[in-house]
């Protein structure tokens, strides 16, 4: 009888157990699936890694403040684009509404649709700089040869000059590198097999 007990509490000790692991693995996968659009909004709000915020409007108050902002601009080497800043440099007052331009042209002969990342550095800038409209938003298709204008509304948030950590930002770098998206209407290479 004794032992019968004992075996029993075993058994319902191990069950217990293995629940406990089931859950623990079953809360890492659950993390993992969640990792990355969770780390994404984190750095959304907070501006981690660069990253810049997104806004409907331009603040009323505009500061007396300024401050430069460079242009960048990269592709992707899987990406026959050509891809620039129209300017390399502005300087702009804190607050204050802004349009820069980027002009992309597809070399290629098929239709090709890119998508643009982005960022800014310094880093800790990331959280001050926000963009109203930009063709980053939005996958760009371009037509063979196709050149066209994109342009960027943004505006630097005044509390920047107020931050004890980014008073020595002087210059804001903003960084676009295009590369192929995955959905691409690119059409098939040409020495493929046409049939017939």
């Amino acid at each position: 009888m004794a032992d019968q007990k004992h075996a029993d509490t075993i058994k319902a000790r191990n069950k217990r157990f293995l629940l406990g692991c089931v859950v623990v693995v079953g809360g890492m996968v659950g993390l993992t699936y969640a990792s990355v659009p969770l780390y994404a909004l984190f750095c959304q709000v907070t501006g981690f890694g660069g990253t810049t915020q997104v806004a409907h409007d331009a603040p009323t108050d505009v500061s007396e403040k300024t401050i430069k902002v460079r242009f960048n601009a990269d592709v992707n080497s899987g990406l026959p684009w050509q891809f620039k800043p129209e300017q390399r440099e502005i300087t702009v007052r804190l607050g204050q509404d802004n349009l820069a331009h980027y002009m992309a042209e597809n070399l290629s002969i098929h239709p090709i649709t890119g998508q643009a990342v982005y960022n800014v550095t310094p880093l800790k800038a990331g959280q001050y700089f926000s963009k109203i409209a930009c063709f980053c938003f939005d996958e760009q298709t371009l037509e063979p040869g196709q050149r066209v204008d994109m342009p960027v509304s943004f505006y630097v948030d005044p509390a920047i000059a107020e931050d004890i950590n980014t008073q020595d930002v002087k210059t804001i770098t903003l960084s676009y590198t295009f590369y192929k998206a995955e959905s691409s209407v690119e059409a098939p290479d040409s020495n493929d097999d046409q049939g017939g």
